[in-house]
């Protein structure tokens, strides 16, 4: 990518959960200024740096800065700034507000970002994809991330990362989490990618059987399973592999086991438009 007389892209970025530092903002601001040139322009909302205990800004903070951002047309796209529970508490009312310039942007994130994600997917609000965050660029080796994300949210095709068919990649827990609410997309047809981070293998099992359970995720077309990094140890030993858990309740729903998918908490997090 390199600095050229087309149109500047300009990616808001907003922290609908947890807050990020200055820091990492300016050296995101200098990846894109040394590999796009002009061609790419970062707006960090300043809610991105406030602190509420746990949360970017309050509950209305939050908001309204999503609102706002989602609604402005003169951005081209809205990037997530990093996970971190907060989004649930906002999402729906959020996805209620925006108006016509929503429709026209991509959206990219991952993690508790998936409640915004599956939200935005089921009100058919703009082009949606499970994928790196700028937070990410704080991970070592976190560069080809960033600019993989930065390219799709330029208006590149991910086609070639293995989502050829139709797809909606969304954290386990998030999943589970969003299911019966007004943020359930629709699964029929499509392919469900599933990732994780942090969870006891016992508690994944669980999760499985509450989202392979589910009406509507059984109108998918099949599970793939990305990566379930950090999972601590069971005691005792739950001995069983996160394939066999899911290969497990994948047979017992009838729902098909597809295979693996690059996806996770890493910085080998591939992009995945939801289609």
């Amino acid at each position: 990518m390199s600095g050229s007389s087309e149109k500047t892209c300009r990616i808001a970025i907003v922290a609908p959960g947890r807050s990020i530092d200055c820091a990492l903002a300016d050296d995101a601001r200098a990846v894109v200024a040394r590999t796009c040139g002009d061609a790419v322009q970062l707006d960090f909302h300043p809610q991105c740096f406030l602190t509420d205990g746990h949360f970017a800004g309050d509950d209305d903070v939050r908001l309204a800065a999503l609102v706002e951002v989602a609604n402005a047309p003169d951005f081209d796209a809205v990037w997530f700034a990093r996970g971190g529970y907060g989004a649930c508490r906002i999402a729906e009312t959020a996805i209620g507000r925006m108006d016509g310039a929503a429709r026209n942007k991509r959206w990219l994130g991952y993690s508790d970002m998936g409640f915004l994600l599956a939200g935005l997917d089921r009100a058919e609000i703009g082009r949606i994809a499970h994928g790196p965050m700028p937070i990410d660029l704080s991970r070592e080796r976190g560069e080809p991330a960033f600019l993989r994300a930065l390219e799709w949210l330029r208006g590149g095709d991910a086609a070639e990362q293995g989502c050829a068919a139709p797809a909606i990649a969304l954290n386990l827990t998030v999943l589970g989490n969003l299911l019966g609410t007004g943020l359930e997309p629709d699964f029929a047809g499509r392919e469900l990618w599933i990732e994780d981070v942090g969870e006891y293998m016992y508690r994944i099992d669980r999760a499985l059987f509450h989202v392979t359970s589910s009406a509507g995720v059984k109108r998918c077309s099949g599970i793939r399973l990305g990566r379930f990094s950090d999972v601590p140890a069971n005691d005792p030993d739950f001995n069983r592999t996160d394939e066999q858990v899911v290969r497990y309740w994948c047979e017992r729903s009838g729902i098909p086991y597809l295979g693996r998918a690059d996806i996770g908490h890493d910085v080998n997090n591939t992009v995945v438009p939801f289609s």
